[in-house]
């Protein structure tokens, strides 16, 4: 099987490039070889390389720069996912996605599941709503994997923002009235290739199990780096953003679970191991 694999120097890609190899012959890009802002890269690449399984794992991931970039965020987060899933339709191919949490407004109180209505509050959560629905009316076989809060030991993300200061005994101000799931690039690459297998389609929510604050993860990443730092609760209108968050933002992943016949490991435990 040809696999087409974008973004392979991100946190997810760069776990994908390790794994996907076993399901096939692999060809990647990162941000150098294509523009995904260029629709018409976008396609020709996907043309050349006539893939059977197309994975992106590439995106425009700047949530407050994009209040000031919408129309880029927008080519690269909704537009290029399209062209790739019109090109994967033609092919026959498989397309898996990485989607979000912020497509969703917070406002319910409950974890999301994945036929919750949609209602962003940000210019990224709208971008990537926009790819979705883009695959979605393509008509292509797709898998779109909603995510959140991911991190891990590569590129730039809260834990290791919090891990630098931590090691620097730097005290800590982080907004607690904010709930999700983080997850771990590691995670979110192994339990993917687990869903191609099963094959898995349609939307799903991929997260591990509990949730918690951003101040309740930067609590437990201080703990795991034997830190002295002191970390301090704050509100979210004492941390202006350009970008609105939700206040919650914990996605259901029972049918994730459901479909690869076990439950998803606790965030913590991931966080430890990582």
């Amino acid at each position: 099987m040809k696999i087409l694999l974008t973004g392979h120097n991100g946190q997810v890609g760069w776990e994908l490039a390790r794994l996907l190899p076993s399901l096939g012959e692999l060809r990647s890009t990162a941000r150098e070889d294509l523009d995904l802002a260029n629709a018409d890269a976008v396609r020709q690449l996907v043309r050349a390389a006539r893939p059977q399984l197309i994975v992106n794992a590439a995106a425009y991931t700047a949530v407050d720069r994009a209040e000031a970039e919408p129309e880029l965020a927008m080519r690269v987060n909704g537009v290029a996912p399209g062209v790739m899933a019109e090109e994967a339709k033609r092919l026959g191919a498989l397309l898996v996605h990485y989607s979000t949490d912020y497509i969703f407004d917070g406002t319910k109180s409950g974890a999301y599941v994945e036929d919750d209505a949609p209602a962003p509050l940000n210019a990224y959560g709208r971008t990537k709503l926009a790819g979705e629905r883009a695959i979605r009316e393509s008509g292509c076989r797709h898998l779109i994997l909603r995510t959140s809060w991911v991190y891990g030991a590569r590129g730039k993300n809260f834990y290791l923002t919090i891990a630098a200061k931590a090691a620097r005994g730097e005290a800590l101000r982080v907004v607690d009235d904010q709930r999700g799931v983080p997850t771990t690039s590691g995670f979110l690459a192994d339990k993917a290739l687990a869903l191609i297998k099963k094959k898995a389609s349609g939307v799903l929510h991929l997260v591990p199990a509990g949730e918690t604050t951003w101040f309740g993860f930067a609590h437990e990443i201080v703990q795991l780096k034997g830190s002295a730092s002191e970390v301090r609760p704050i509100r979210s209108g004492e941390f202006p953003a350009a970008a609105r968050r939700p206040a919650n933002s914990v996605l259901d992943n029972s049918r994730a679970s459901a479909l690869l016949g076990a439950p998803m490991p606790d965030w913590r435990e991931l966080l430890w191991t990582l």
